[in-house]
């Protein structure tokens, strides 16, 4: 088993910054595909930004030039840096990851970020 704690959360105003981290409990070196992704209320969730094994990086349209997600592979921690916050990034964000050699994906308990007008 894996667990994926994520941190870094929190109220910011729009234009504001935040950095997100997901630590887990197992090496990232072998790391499928780690990644970030959001529920806003009443909305389902989707994918903010993944980091595959190799380091390549995709991210959704409405956060391109915004958002930054990076590892750390000494800590076992997946960042995501958002810059320009605007509210509609308001969501419950969430850290999965998926290890080779390991069956399904793991998901952390989520961390809350807010952003005000």
């Amino acid at each position: 088993q894996v667990q994926l704690v994520e941190s870094g959360g929190g109220l910011v105003q729009a234009g504001g910054s935040l950095r997100l981290s997901c630590a887990a409990s197992r090496s990232i070196g072998s790391i499928n595909v780690m990644g970030w992704y959001r529920q806003a209320p009443g909305k389902q969730r989707e994918l903010v930004a993944v980091i595959g094994s190799r380091g390549i990086t995709t991210y959704a349209d409405s956060v391109k030039g915004r958002f930054t997600i990076s590892r750390d592979n000494p800590k076992n921690t997946v960042y995501l840096q958002m810059n320009n916050l605007k509210p509609e990034d308001t969501a419950v964000y969430y850290c999965k990851g998926s290890w080779i050699g390991l069956r399904g994906d793991y998901w952390g308990q989520g961390t809350q970020v807010t952003v005000s007008s």
